[in-house]
């Protein structure tokens, strides 16, 4: 059942690049890195019960297994190109498995990118997917390179996937704008090939945006000061509830996967222009500073002090 399983991927695999030398069917695959480039590498595991709740639709959990590897190379400035795929599944369900396939290959399509190989197994539910993509030599955007005086930037929305994963368990499963986001989160791949030469530094915000831009803050040895209402807020979740719970949600909840970035003064009016046109909201929310620390301020400069600094893998927070 296990060869059916992989035989399964292997026909329904939308993309074959010819990068791909030699993909799914053999010991390995054999892949073409192109002259001038660099190949970035990411891997990410998402287990039933913690980073996703246990009934979660195969066909979305196929689809935020990629996103949030994509998320990744997206934080650097990498193009897609290649993925592999390891599952771990209870048993050879093949209705779940075409459902998570549909997912998986759907945005793997959007993107351009082959799966080229991976394995199977019997166990608790989890899945690891590896995803490489490709940067221009010298052009990949890290977490150690802000400076003192840079703008502090964040795509889209932040909070809304922490939103619903509180409704969830609070017993409402509707389906709601925030839902989407916790499954079907959007990863921001042109938007970090576009800020290529523009960030400074980057991270896409996984795990709480106090806890991922406090990675950069350490690597960058910097530290930064926030203005709480310059978070961007949805107009749908100031409209839910208490504004400072979803403020509290922005700051910590994580699994938006936006990107969170740093630019120097000069570079403003282009991401002014970038935002438009991508169509997509990106909002200054601080600046960095020479001091070491994260420090959040009330817009009438009152300070904030936030309990949780994020999401924690070996903590008592858990999505099941």
């Amino acid at each position: 059942m296990e060869f059916d399983l992989i035989e399964y991927l292997r026909k329904h695999n939308p993309v074959q690049r010819p990068d791909v030398l030699q993909g799914i069917g053999d010991d390995c695959a054999r892949l073409r890195v192109e002259s001038g480039y660099e190949l970035a590498v990411t891997t990410d595991t998402l287990v039933s019960g913690v980073h996703f709740p246990a009934d979660t639709p195969p066909h979305a959990i196929g689809y935020k297994s990629l996103a949030v590897n994509l998320s990744d190379l997206a934080a650097m400035g990498a193009e897609p190109a290649w993925v592999t795929l390891a599952m771990t599944l209870p048993r050879a369900d093949m209705a779940w498995l075409a459902s998570f396939a549909e997912g998986f290959f759907g945005l793997a399509e959007r993107y351009g990118v082959q799966l080229v190989g991976g394995d199977t197994t019997q166990g608790p539910l989890s899945i690891t997917v590896q995803a490489q993509g490709f940067i221009p030599q010298g052009q990949a955007i890290t977490r150690a390179g802000a400076r003192p005086g840079d703008y502090i930037c964040v795509t889209g929305f932040l909070g809304e996937a922490g939103l619903n994963l509180l409704k969830y368990k609070g017993g409402d499963l509707a389906i709601t704008t925030a839902r989407n986001r916790l499954n079907y989160p959007e990863p921001r791949i042109i938007a970090g090939i576009a800020l290529r030469g523009i960030a400074s530094a980057a991270i896409d915000v996984s795990d709480g945006l106090i806890a991922d831009l406090g990675h950069i803050l350490t690597q960058s040895g910097v530290g930064a000061r926030l203005t709480l209402e310059d978070l961007p807020l949805s107009a749908a979740m100031l409209e839910d509830q208490d504004p400072a719970k979803m403020y509290e949600l922005a700051l910590t909840a994580g699994d938006d996967y936006e990107l969170c970035f740093t630019i120097g003064e000069q570079h403003i009016e282009r991401i002014n222009q970038l935002q438009y046109d991508l169509k997509l909201p990106i909002k200054h929310i601080g600046n960095i500073q020479e001091n070491p620390g994260l420090r959040i301020y009330r817009r009438g400069g009152e300070p904030l002090e936030i309990a949780s600094g994020g999401y924690e893998h070996f903590s008592d927070k858990r999505h099941g």
